[in-house]
């Protein structure tokens, strides 16, 4: 047990020099990443992307939102060219754990974070670990929702199983009832 938290230590102390990394060398966020659920979040995103047009949007969301998604971003503009959408996500967690390889692969190292104002401080703790431990920051961009914000509970269990994904590349998803629903549907 003791290696264990000896190794988680290690390995998330090495997550804000990575950041600070990351900001020094891309000062300015290179795409636009979207947190599905709500296609509010979506089209605000759409006009958001209006004065940043050279950036590619990518979509982490449930498989059978996609359709909905890349409807409402190509009708205010964004070119499939520009257009990267995941289907992969469970729940917050996964929504960062499913993309961090691509967003890797990219090259992105700075990202403007797209989702709701209850839901941004939890998606925010969560980008932090899982995204920052490859590099990668986010600038958030609240949408406004007049929902009453996410309990600080609800963070920390993120950032836990956060944390599990670093150690295990396993998210404990498969541990949540309501997930395993989902999944059987599909």
């Amino acid at each position: 047990m003791l290696l264990l938290i000896t190794i988680s230590f290690v390995a998330m102390s090495w997550i804000p020099v990575k950041l600070m990394i990351a900001f020094h060398q891309a000062p300015s966020p290179q795409a636009i990443l979207i947190l599905g659920g709500d296609f509010a979040r979506t089209r605000f995103a759409a006009k958001f992307w209006q004065s940043r047009k050279n950036l590619d949007v990518w979509v982490s969301d449930f498989p059978e939102n996609l359709k909905q998604q890349s409807l409402i971003l190509t009708e205010e503009g964004v070119p499939m060219t520009q257009l990267w959408l995941d289907g992969q996500a469970k729940d917050t967690v996964t929504n960062f754990t499913t993309l961090v390889e691509q967003l890797t692969q990219a090259h992105l190292q700075h990202l403007y974070l797209i989702t709701s104002d209850y839901h941004m401080r939890r998606a925010s703790a969560i980008a932090a670990i899982v995204l920052g431990s490859e590099g990668i920051g986010v600038t958030p961009v609240p949408v406004s929702s007049h929902i009453e914000q996410e309990s600080v509970w609800r963070v920390l269990r993120d950032c836990g199983r956060s944390i599990i994904w670093l150690i295990t590349k396993r998210t404990g998803a498969s541990l949540n009832p309501r997930t395993q629903r989902r999944i059987s549907n599909h």
